[in-house]
């Protein structure tokens, strides 16, 4: 490969502060170890991957959304939505440009076109990725309650409220019909409590 890949692995080491990037809504709530970007986008692009094979989607294309979905933070940080009515974060298009300037560029307008997509929200597979990421909030909510956070609560009705999909819908549903810890009780083969 001619391309010089230099730009590439300055974002790869620009990528992992997304690690120990804090989804700071939590604050609020009263987590004072909340998830990172990266822990939220990984399960988001999970759940992205579910939604769109049962809508009848393409899978990979919206995990592959979602997976990208906020990597913008690790140059804006994570603005939660009270944050933004005073300073609104970088538009997300805009930061990919500055963040894929010199990469090869059919790696960079990929990615580009990526971000583009999720934040146009219009195909199937953006419609996906953008369910998932607000289904994943809900989910991180209800573990939060479960962990004592009763102001979770709050994330999980807004979240719950923005569904759109009948996929996103039904898998809510379900999701506050269990326990956190069913999972592993039916792993088990116990008894739901």
């Amino acid at each position: 490969m001619a391309d010089d890949l230099s730009a590439v692995a300055r974002f790869l080491y620009e990528a992992g502060t997304l690690k120990n990037t804090a989804r700071t809504g939590w604050w609020m709530a009263g987590v004072k170890q909340p998830e990172s970007v990266a822990e939220h986008s990984w399960r988001a692009s999970l759940i992205a991957s579910v939604i769109a094979k049962l809508e009848g989607a393409d899978p990979a294309r919206a995990a592959f959304l979602a997976v990208w979905h906020d990597t913008q933070e690790s140059r804006t940080g994570d603005v939660n939505h009270l944050g933004k009515r005073y300073a609104p974060a970088g538009d997300p298009k805009a930061v990919t440009a500055d963040q894929t300037a010199g990469m090869p560029e059919v790696l960079a307008s990929a990615i580009r076109e990526l971000v583009a997509e999720y934040e146009a929200g219009d195909s199937p597979e953006a419609v996906c990725a953008r369910e998932a990421d607000k289904l994943e909030c809900m989910l991180q909510g209800l573990e939060y309650r479960a962990q004592g956070y009763a102001a979770a609560q709050r994330w999980v009705d807004n979240s719950r409220g923005r569904l759109t999909t009948e996929t996103g819908r039904r898998l809510a549903d379900e999701l506050l019909g269990q326990g956190t810890l069913d999972w592993l009780r039916n792993a088990l083969g116990e008894k739901a409590g």
